[in-house]
């Protein structure tokens, strides 16, 4: 049965449409904070991938999490993904919320309240028909300045289910659009999910005029699992992240919802409007900007995802693909082809390459990221993929830091103190410095010390290769600690030293921004 919505007009009961939480929950994990230019880099990518609902941010949480929500509200003024801000039950939050989304073509409030007998007593200290007005109260004010209004049930799937449906009720006669019953905690099994939205649709009054939306945590690995058991009890929104991100376990990954989708539709005949060929880039985008890579065994995206090493998996594959691989490489973003260029390939060819694996850069943006590869293939025998992925994001992403590493000499040997010599742009002013140290990284960080005086200790310091060989890129992550902030910084490069150094220094360009930014208030981050 088809449903009307004042976002997407009629929607066809096999349309499941994506609501995108990657800047919102996503970001609430530790370490996973962005800033403006970040958050927009990411909003764009959202939109390219097919997104249908961006929950762009928490306008109440801080003054910059206001400006995030508003500048992508912006971005999207004309066209593009609904532009979605979340809220509390409260007033000011809500209005706050109608304030940043209200440039964008398509706004929506998201607005929550908890409704378990845990929270309902130990967080809210309310009663029933306490949260029942609450909802009421927020939900109609919301309608008021928007058209298009969620209302979430935290902790919904340990709520009473008769309670659970006098609240949806209620949101739905204040004029919800969107119902949304999360997992909030981790804890349903998909039979969990069948019965609670089997048991809303059947039961609640005016359930059949609006969307429900499923939003699941991955506490003990069924995220995925639940979402889809959601969707075939009538569920048609998904909320997700890419790559899965989220508080504690993360959420939902969004593209392995969209995959499972795509390749079972012989069991589950419903569409999206994600263009999956853009799934592997998103990724990437996010891995870079957050410093946190896939792990390799990831579902879709993990380095591993499509590689075989046991011999019958490789006969098998070259005999016929379809043997060991249910959906190609190519139709999430990954090339077949890992021996990409040269040192003799040209600018145009690179261009191409790039297009392929999903970039479309400036000419300035291009003859920066074309040195850069020319320097790598004098360097290495064999670059592959992974090692255009690796400079190109580090260019790119990168463009807007204040702080910019512009040579680096490090004299080092058996019986000698290494020294660090280093010259960095802050701010456009080229500064240098010399210092020592107990080994060649330990001399080059004391360096950047001197250049950007901090207090931050140094938690985490770890390498990785990008490819194989004696020759590959090093990826090196950083993690930073001031002040109980935490800041993670990625570098790349065939020498160790110079990616610890450009990791060091994109730490160093987060700090500066969390010092810039003023301190959220505590808030009860949700659903």
């Amino acid at each position: 049965m088809a449903i009307s919505h004042p976002s997407f007009g009629t929607i066809d009961d096999k349309r499941v449409i994506v609501f995108d939480t990657t800047l919102r929950d996503g970001e609430q994990s530790p370490g996973f904070s962005m800033n403006l230019e970040e958050k927009l880099r990411m909003a764009e990518a959202l939109a390219e991938l097919g997104v249908d609902v961006m929950e762009a941010g928490f306008p109440i949480a801080s003054q910059g999490d206001f400006e995030s929500v508003l500048s992508i509200a912006q971005r999207f003024a004309k066209d593009g993904p609904v532009v979605c801000g979340l809220s509390r039950s409260a007033p000011g939050d809500i209005l706050r919320a109608v304030e940043a989304v209200k440039p964008a073509a398509r706004q929506r409030i998201h607005t929550f309240l908890s409704t378990s007998d845990l929270h309902m007593r130990v967080k809210l200290r309310m009663s029933r028909e306490e949260v029942l007005e609450a909802i009421t109260k927020s939900v109609s004010l919301a309608r008021n300045h928007v058209a298009d209004v969620e209302w979430s049930a935290e902790d919904g799937s340990r709520t009473d289910p008769e309670f659970l449906c006098r609240c949806v009720e209620a949101a739905i006669k204040a004029g919800a659009t969107t119902i949304n019953i999360p997992d909030t905690v981790g804890y349903a099994v998909p039979d969990d999910l069948k019965r609670i939205f089997t048991m809303l649709r059947e039961r609640v009054p005016g359930a059949d005029g609006v969307i429900f939306s499923t939003h699941n945590h991955d506490d003990l690995g069924l995220a995925v699992a639940n979402t889809l058991a959601a969707i075939e009890a009538g569920a048609r929104q998904v909320e997700a992240t890419i790559n899965g991100i989220g508080e504690r376990a993360g959420n939902a990954s969004l593209e392995e919802v969209a995959m499972a989708l795509r390749t079972r539709a012989d069991v589950m005949p419903y569409t999206t409007g994600i263009v999956t060929q853009n799934i592997l880039r998103t990724s990437r985008l996010l891995a870079t900007i957050t410093s946190f890579d896939v792990q390799p065994n990831k579902a879709i995206v993990g380095r591993n995802a499509f590689a075989h090493e046991s011999g019958i998996h490789q006969d098998g594959v070259l005999k016929d693909k379809t043997t060991y691989e249910i959906m190609t490489p190519e139709s999430v973003g990954w090339s077949t082809n890992s021996l990409v260029m040269g040192k003799h390939s040209g600018r145009a060819a690179f261009r191409d390459k790039l297009a392929t694996l999903g970039y479309t850069l400036g000419d300035n943006q291009l003859n920066d990221a074309f040195r850069r590869f020319k320097d790598l293939a004098d360097r290495k025998k064999v670059v592959y993929d992974e090692d255009i992925v690796a400079l190109v994001d580090d260019e790119v992403v990168r463009a807007q830091d204040r702080l910019k590493l512009l040579a680096l000499t490090v004299a080092t040997g058996m019986g000698t103190r290494p020294t660090a010599s280093l010259a960095v742009e802050i701010d456009g002013e080229k500064v240098e410095a010399v210092a020592g140290g107990d080994g060649a990284v330990d001399a080059t960080f004391n360096a950047l010390q001197q250049v950007v005086p901090h207090q931050a200790t140094l938690k985490l310091y770890a390498v990785q290769s990008v490819t194989g060989g004696t020759d590959a890129q090093a990826r090196v992550t950083v993690r930073l600690e001031e002040e109980g902030k935490l800041v993670d910084g990625q570098g790349a490069d065939t020498d160790t030293i110079i990616a610890s150094a450009r990791a060091y220094v994109h730490a160093l360009n987060k700090l500066l921004a969390k010092r810039s930014r003023t301190a959220p208030p505590e808030m009860m981050r949700s659903a």
